[in-house]
């Protein structure tokens, strides 16, 4: 079956599941996005391996780390290997460099393991094809915007992004929840940010 690579492209609180966030995968070569729901210390986990931030004692997943650091072993990439009932599987595949043995894992944990290795995500078409979210009309009116003269595209941008200031913040509470309904995290975390800086 053939693997499709993919790419973190977000990571946020969900408004949905206290405690919960959101991690946005991305197609590297498409425009479909993969959002999985994980735990606050998965998200922890890989928010710091993102932003490059040591802690002062190793956590789970730089055990891990360590741990096959010291027995010569390394992880070559990460698979969303399964979809079952709305719950994804993943597998962690590593290497001795002689034999590959694939480890069955959650995503979260696997993608925070994945990123201390610097390995490649990758899942399958049917999965893209079961959960992902098409961005078809996003990818097109960028494409229009860019096709645009510039002072066209300046007066269209203008009141696009002061568009979330004009709303009430009951407003903005709605918007949110429709904007988390239709998975559509980019929009929610826009309308998060707006509402945070009125509190």
């Amino acid at each position: 079956m053939k693997k499709i690579k993919l790419e973190i492209l977000g990571l946020s609180s969900s408004q949905s599941q206290a405690g919960s966030f959101a991690l946005v995968l991305g197609e590297t070569e498409g425009n479909r996005r993969l959002p999985i729901i994980i735990g606050m210390f998965e998200a922890q986990a890989i928010a710091i391996e993102i932003e490059k931030i040591t802690p002062n004692r190793p956590m789970t997943h730089d055990l891990f780390k360590s741990f096959a650091n010291n027995f010569h072993f390394t992880v070559e990439e990460i698979i969303i290997s399964d979809l079952k009932e709305g719950v994804f599987f993943a597998k962690i595949v590593c290497s001795d460099g002689l034999k590959k043995i694939e480890i069955d894992a959650r995503p979260s944990d696997a993608i925070a393991i994945g990123l201390r290795f610097d390995s490649p995500i990758f899942t399958y078409e049917n999965i893209l094809a079961e959960a992902g979210i098409v961005l078809t009309d996003e990818a097109e009116e960028e494409k229009a915007e860019t096709e645009k003269a510039p002072a066209q595209r300046a007066r269209r941008e203008s009141p696009r992004k002061d568009d979330l200031k004009n709303y009430s913040v009951e407003r903005l509470n709605e918007l949110l929840k429709e904007a988390i309904d239709k998975e559509d995290y980019e929009r929610a975390a826009k309308i998060r940010d707006e509402l945070s800086k009125r509190n």
